[in-house]
């Protein structure tokens, strides 16, 4: 295969894997997450975010995407938290966990010590399964079948079902809190978007 179709097969196979996932993301795909971050916010309680490898990326990414629209949250450095970071984490408050297997041995130790913690887990996986659906207060779906190339091994297409469902969660829950133009500038003075913004605002 020639270098044109491999990048038009990569492409193809993320747009119907996207297609797929966003099918399955009902009315009711968020509620449970929605309520659960709802309630520990209410309580004075925090929104932290983690992933081993690619997934910890996407977390970093999250948890700024989610602080700039109105629930601030935390990056919990994925291994970090199993050699005393896990401490940044109360009692009570909300770990998202992003994991495309749900099986990965160091995600496995740090849910678990949160947990122990007394920490709520949302569990992302592309997989129903596994032992973080299976260990995780609420469980979102973020799976595909091909990452998009002939190994199907690298995360590309998964990466992106992640950050897709994550990206969902943060509009929802902007939604609920009613983030206006005004609130948003707060949070995002600089650069092009802030003054965008600030000009809609007036």
């Amino acid at each position: 295969m020639n270098e044109k179709d491999v990048l038009k097969d990569f492409l193809s196979t993320v747009i119907n894997e996207t297609e797929d996932l966003i099918d399955k993301i009902g009315d009711d795909f968020y509620e449970a997450a929605v309520s659960l971050i709802g309630a520990a916010e209410e309580a004075g309680k925090r929104v932290h975010i983690t992933g081993i490898g690619k997934p910890g990326h996407v977390a970093g990414y999250i948890a700024s995407l989610l602080s700039s629209t109105g629930t601030p949250a935390y990056e919990l450095h994925g291994t970090e938290a199993v050699h005393g970071s896990s401490g940044q984490v109360m009692d009570g408050d909300v770990v998202i966990a992003i994991s495309n297997s749900g099986e990965t041995a160091e995600l496995k130790a740090t849910v678990s010590t949160l947990k122990s913690n007394g920490a709520k887990i949302i569990g992302v996986t592309g997989q129903k399964n596994s032992w973080l659906a299976e260990n995780s207060d609420v469980f979102l779906f973020a799976g595909v079948v091909n990452e998009g190339d002939s190994l199907n091994r690298a995360p590309r297409a998964s990466i992106i079902a992640e950050i897709i469902v994550l990206q969902g969660l943060s509009i929802m829950l902007q939604n609920k809190k009613n983030i206006t133009p005004k609130q948003y500038i707060k949070w995002h003075p600089g650069g092009a978007l802030g003054k965008l913004r600030q000009d809609e605002a007036k």
